[in-house]
């Protein structure tokens, strides 16, 4: 399977097999499930969550997309724009991945908002700034 790109502003209610929706206003991407199951897959992009670039190739997400509410519990990449098909998980390993998921947003959001006010006001200056 190929994926192509399609930039909204916000998700189509109908999402179409091999496009990767991208809505950079609101840091989001969805898809439908590359196994066929018909699930929608929303990613948050971020730094603290999935990032998404743009190659002539075709879009990339990273980490892998493990879809394990579904039953159909699909793990793959989007690299490219080419699906590649990783490891089945078991329970223990998306309970432990989660974990660390976890861990690195704390750590992210815990530097980012630590400092107080009067730092988190000066880095909101910065970033008006563009620095």
């Amino acid at each position: 399977m190929k994926f192509r790109l399609e930039r909204v502003r916000t998700m189509p209610a109908q999402l179409e097999p091999g496009v990767l929706y991208v809505s950079e206003e609101f840091h989001t991407a969805a898809h439908l499930c590359a196994c066929g199951c018909g699930s929608k897959v929303r990613t948050p992009l971020g730094q603290a969550e999935w990032t998404f670039t743009d190659d002539p190739d075709g879009p990339s997400l990273d980490p892998s997309v493990g879809n394990w509410q579904r039953p159909c519990r699909a793990h793959y990449w989007i690299a490219n724009g080419r699906l590649i098909w990783s490891t089945q998980w078991s329970s223990e390993q998306v309970v432990a991945a989660r974990a660390l998921e976890q861990l690195r947003r704390d750590r992210y959001y815990a530097g980012r908002y630590s400092g107080g006010w009067w730092a988190r006001f000066w880095r909101w200056i910065k970033t008006l700034l563009g620095r």
